[in-house]
């Protein structure tokens, strides 16, 4: 199963030839799985902002690789289909793909650690994190 998110293509995301700057599908990425996440903690917790301020918790991204299949153009509606490649106790790699219709524009692998942000160390996952995310 599959998590997925819809974006739409804004002239701010692309250049004067109305093709889409390759920085922005990171934030394509990253919208996907701010919603994702807002999802897997709706039931467990009130959403991010409380994990942030009771909890002093964060995800941030460890490592991120793209590949860049064909692009994206100015009005496109794109899918973000996010999906968990692996789940571990410290880290969470999560294989993300952007779809304008069934062509596939790009494919990213997104590896992403839990952090304390007061000690800024990192932390193992909830235990309800890896269980909500390898239910997708």
């Amino acid at each position: 199963m599959a998590y997925r998110f819809s974006v739409r293509v804004y002239f701010s995301d692309t250049d004067a030839g109305g093709i889409v700057y390759h920085a922005r599908y990171l934030d394509f990425a990253e919208h996907a799985r701010t919603e994702l996440l807002r999802h897997l903690s709706s039931g467990v917790h009130s959403g991010q902002r409380q994990l942030l301020e009771e909890r002093h918790i964060g995800y941030v991204v460890k490592s991120i690789s793209i590949e860049y299949h064909t692009p994206a153009l100015l009005d496109d509606l794109l899918e973000v289909e996010t999906t968990v490649a692996d789940a571990k106790r410290f880290s969470i790699t999560f294989l993300q793909r952007i779809f304008r219709g069934e062509t596939t524009i790009a494919t990213l692998k997104v590896r992403v650690a839990c952090v304390n942000l007061e000690t800024k160390r990192i932390e193992p996952f909830d235990p309800w994190f890896a269980e909500e995310a390898n239910t997708l």
